[in-house]
């Protein structure tokens, strides 16, 4: 099916950057020696300043922490170009001499392939960064990502509670919920909450529980389209009569844009809303354990960064996690535009995120647990990765470091999940 054609990969990618460049060739024509000497230069070079503008101050100055791929920044160039050719060679001439009705036809050619040329380019070079990202795997992805379309086999809480699935014995279920922001105030969209089958036995246990956060730019359902919890959760249940956390797939942002490092400042009380709303309302709609040696938080990137940064702060709350990919602290830019941005410009309330610092700082923890999961291509990772670890052993958290083939992506997240979920929820059931 053509929604299940691979944006990653496969004949689709190298389709649209074949065509991209024949269009652009045919809109640069081969013209008059005018064209060829004195424009076509300067729109060679106008395209790549502005395409290197881009890369070195602009992108850096919005705040964009993870440097792209040196192809985004070509296409991003050809976008650039056709635009160029569109414009500056609007009434250049095919050749000096010949008929004007031909000339008209020619350039008109040349148009319309420059507007095809930039269209694609621009396809192509969005496409570069999900490439690099993960974000849409597929055809089918994207388009259910840009309609909002909810995540099959979602239901509502009063579907759940009014209509018993018998399916969800074996399978679980996955239930989109509105947490109230109380305490916190937090503006937050609708969040999900898988139920692995276990919750529905007639005996229910008090289940552990996962707050499961995804990088900066992300949606609450990105960690069940893109990274496939619920599909890992479900064979782990599988195999163990039922059994394992629930999942909270939360929303620590608010929106696509707004990077909050799941703190409180400028940008809302997420820290709260993660730290409290979120498990008195899932203690006390889904029963779920309030012991929270029985809580974890698992996360990518940005959540990756979140799920040390919490641990570390509320061991009150939380006693396990899986940091992937995660940073040394909140980051959105460089240490002055963190705080600046997070922190209202305060020093001493960034300290206070910091988890190196705020590990020394606690002192002796109670007992906690955690992973870290970081590609071999992600050195700075691996070496913070290593710090946590050093710096958690003399506090009381115990911890290792995974490293396996992969980079700064969803590709490697999900399969980073995949390899520690069941450490982690034998950590939950077990405690």
């Amino acid at each position: 099916m053509a929604l299940e054609v691979s944006l990653l990969s496969g004949w689709l990618p190298w389709t649209l950057e074949s065509v991209a460049v024949v269009a652009l060739l045919v809109a640069v024509g081969w013209r008059d020696a005018r064209w060829r000497t004195r424009k076509l230069p300067v729109i060679v070079v106008g395209s790549a300043a502005i395409a290197a503008l881009m890369a070195w101050v602009v992108v850096p100055a919005a705040g964009v922490t993870d440097p792209l791929p040196v192809a985004v920044w070509l296409w991003l160039g050809v976008v650039v170009g056709a635009l160029l050719v569109l414009v500056v060679g609007w009434n250049s001439p095919r050749r000096a001499t010949g008929h004007a009705a031909m000339s008209r036809t020619v350039n008109w050619r040349h148009r319309g392939a420059a507007v095809v040329a930039a269209t694609l380019a621009a396809v192509v070079c969005v496409n570069g960064v999900n490439r690099f990202v993960g974000y849409f795997p597929t055809v089918g992805d994207a388009v259910a990502g840009i309609e909002n379309k909810q995540v099959p086999g979602e239901v509502s809480l009063h579907q759940l509670t009014t209509k018993p699935d018998p399916v969800a014995q074996r399978t679980g279920k996955l239930v989109k919920v509105t947490i109230p922001a109380t305490p916190s105030g937090f503006k937050h969209r609708p969040e999900l909450v898988w139920l692995p089958p276990a919750w529905f036995q007639k005996t229910r246990p008090a289940l552990p529980a996962v707050e499961m956060i995804a990088a900066e730019h992300s949606k609450p359902e990105n960690w069940i389209r893109i990274g496939q919890a619920v599909q890992t959760a479900e064979k782990y249940a599988a195999r163990h009569h039922g059994a394992g956390p629930i999942l909270i797939f939360v929303d620590p942002t608010g929106g696509f844009g707004n990077d909050t490092e799941c703190v409180n400042g400028p940008h809302g009380q997420a820290e709260d809303h993660l730290v409290l709303d979120v498990p008195q309302y899932v203690e006390k709609h889904f029963g779920a354990s309030t012991d929270p040696r029985k809580w974890a938080i698992a996360g990518f990137s940005m959540g990756g960064t979140c799920a040390i940064g919490l641990v570390t702060e509320h061991p009150e709350a939380f006693r396990h996690f899986i940091d992937i990919s995660g940073d040394e602290a909140p980051n959105t830019g460089d240490e002055a535009q963190t705080i600046a941005s997070l922190f209202g410009g305060s020093q001493a309330a960034y300290n206070a995120h910091a988890p190196l610092t705020v590990m020394a700082k606690h002192g002796p923890y109670p007992p906690i647990t955690g992973q870290y999961l970081d590609g071999n291509e992600e050195l700075t990772h691996i070496r913070v990765a290593k710090e946590f670890i050093t710096a958690g052993k003399k506090v009381g958290i115990t911890s290792t470091l995974t490293i396996q083939p992969g980079s700064h992506n969803w590709q490697f997240a999900t399969q980073a999940f995949t390899y520690t979920y069941p450490w982690l929820a034998d950590q939950l059931l077990n405690t």
